[in-house]
């Protein structure tokens, strides 16, 4: 989900609302770009893609995870990726096309919301390389084998919050067991000051992995707004310094933090665990389109 959503909205085109199993989904047309649609789960934005070119990346965060993408191996390399939150499918559509022979899974727990997306927002499907699975995130990884994919993307959120679940040491633990010895997670996290959320993920993924990263718009790293912070996880080094390059040159330019930089903001956190893991903060009314 992402910010900068009312103002889109109110340049809307058709709107399409049906009933799923979690809810009120609303596709919303940009009537200045006919072919991009906003996804919303009970009035809050999942997702925006645009159907004729899946490059197009409208949310923020988005590209961020996308620089951490198009990094991750060389140009045009397939990648094996496991996409936790399926939304409208952005992130896959956009490594479909801009790598193909890429294997990939979305994990969708509202089957309902994955029908409606296949059948208005139809994309990549089986014959590209893409599955779609319902089922919750957390207990969909004990289905896959060990270092299966290269990639790990968690953007999970129940309204617009992520659940206790896939916060913990436990989870991180099951993600590195299908992750690839040099295989990359990013997590898609909402928070803002005084941080009630932030420093207690820095911690653990800092305890799983041996190196961090983290990119967010500076004036959330400040403290003077809520969003999103995009934090990537592995055992081996990640492309700090062309991500760097990559989100200074974007529409909403974004911070990158290194490693220590990144794990400074755990500050005395402790590891979340199973025992004691509480969902995300909910943002501001309206900040992402409520």
């Amino acid at each position: 989900m992402g910010p900068h959503v009312p103002q889109r909205l109110r340049r809307a085109g058709a709107v399409v609302r049906a009933e799923v199993d979690h809810g009120i989904a609303e596709l919303v047309q940009d009537r200045g770009r006919p072919s991009s649609w906003t996804l919303l789960l009970d009035g809050t934005a999942q997702s925006h893609v645009d159907l004729d070119d899946p490059g197009h990346l409208e949310f923020e965060y988005v590209r961020r995870i996308a620089h951490l993408v198009d990094l991750a191996a060389p140009p045009t390399v397939p990648l094996r990726v496991l996409h936790l939150g399926g939304g409208a499918w952005t992130l896959a559509r956009y490594v479909a096309a801009t790598r193909p022979g890429s294997v990939q899974t979305v994990v969708e727990l509202d089957a309902a919301l994955a029908a409606l997306v296949a059948h208005r927002l139809p994309g990549p499907g089986e014959d590209d390389g893409l599955t779609v699975v319902t089922g919750e995130a957390r207990e969909s990884l004990a289905g896959f084998r060990a270092a299966a994919f290269d990639l790990v993307v968690a953007d999970v959120f129940a309204g617009a919050r992520t659940p206790a679940q896939v916060t913990t040491a436990e989870f991180l633990a099951a993600v590195r067991r299908v992750l690839a010895p040099s295989g990359v997670h990013v997590a898609n996290l909402g928070d803002g000051a005084p941080w009630p959320f932030l420093p207690g993920q820095v911690a653990t993924a800092g305890a799983a992995f041996a190196q961090l990263a983290l990119v967010a718009a500076p004036d959330v790293l400040r403290g003077r707004r809520f969003g999103n912070l995009v934090l990537a996880a592995s055992d081996r080094e990640l492309p700090v310094p062309g991500v760097t390059r990559r989100a200074a040159g974007d529409p909403f330019p974004a911070r990158v933090l290194d490693d220590a930089a990144t794990r400074a903001l755990a500050g005395g956190a402790a590891v979340v665990t199973d025992a004691t893991a509480a969902p995300s903060p909910r943002p501001p009314a309206g900040l992402w389109g409520q």
